[in-house]
């Protein structure tokens, strides 16, 4: 719990950062963790709080990933700091290799009412491709017209985004993995854009997509990735918040990347196009 800026007041304001997995796994013990089962809908109980009660997306697990379990937080949680991270990727303090440091190097509750107290938004180091655009990437791994698409939804939803939209997709990294923790209004905010964006993409292209693999077919969480970055960019550029309050963070893999893997998959998408079939 944060105290309120206003030292008058002294009002206790909660954090809620869920933990998407949709799997037992271990999790951090600390208050401001929740782990959400994402995708919980007609599935077994794991011992967390399902994505199905309530107003839900559960059902679109298959297509919208960890999404569906921000949509859930969005509708049914009550907290003052929304935030999400992943059962495999957290925010820390530095960047860490053996699993147990790691597990030691999470933040807790008391480092994120310090940070929280100076930052409305905390975000996951940028991801940097070098050699690819953000839009390069993701159309040499997955599929263009997804994006093409999501420029149309947002020309015609929003169009004083088209800017950020333009300069975002330029841009060789960017903020990824749907990893955040921000201020309620600007989490509502978020999702509220987010949500009308992806849902007016399910109705274009939903069902006209070639047949893809499971993996493929996670395009609405993959997109979300990367416009995420348009909204956050639109916001600075426009006086809603300023750079200085954009907090970037490491963060840490649970499990051991397949670097010589994850390499030469992306040479061939670069090289000859060879859409991704699996994480890393």
């Amino acid at each position: 719990r944060l105290e309120s800026k206003d030292s008058s007041r002294r009002v206790l304001v909660n954090i809620k950062i869920l933990v998407a997995t949709h799997k037992q796994y271990w999790m951090p013990e600390d208050s401001v963790y929740m782990p959400i089962h994402v995708g919980r809908e007609g599935k077994a109980d794991i011992g967390y709080t399902g994505d199905h009660t309530g107003d839900n997306i559960s059902s679109k697990n298959a297509n919208y990933c960890e999404l569906t379990g921000l949509y859930w937080a969005w509708k049914n949680l009550d907290a003052d700091y929304m935030g999400l991270v992943h059962y495999r990727r957290y925010f820390t303090r530095k960047e860490v290799r053996s699993v147990e440091d790691k597990k030691n190097q999470i933040l807790t509750g008391a480092e994120w009412e310090k940070l929280l107290s100076q930052y409305p938004v905390v975000v996951a180091d940028k991801r940097k491709y070098y050699i690819e655009t953000l839009y390069s990437h993701y159309a040499h791994t997955h599929y263009a017209e997804h994006l093409d698409c999501v420029r149309e939804i947002i020309g015609e939803q929003c169009p004083d985004y088209l800017n950020s939209y333009d300069k975002v997709i330029k841009q060789t990294s960017g903020y990824m993995f749907n990893m955040m923790v921000m201020e309620r209004a600007l989490f509502d905010s978020y999702c509220a854009w987010l949500f009308a964006i992806l849902f007016e993409l399910e109705k274009r292209v939903g069902e006209k997509q070639p047949e893809m693999s499971a993996f493929q077919s996670r395009f609405y969480g993959r997109v979300s990735e990367i416009i995420f970055n348009v909204w956050l960019d639109y916001q600075i550029q426009s006086g809603q918040i300023s750079q200085k309050d954009v907090k970037e963070l490491p963060f840490i893999y649970m499990e051991k990347i397949n670097w010589f893997r994850k390499g030469i998959s992306f040479l061939k998408a670069k090289v000859f196009h060879k859409k991704y079939d699996s994480s890393f």
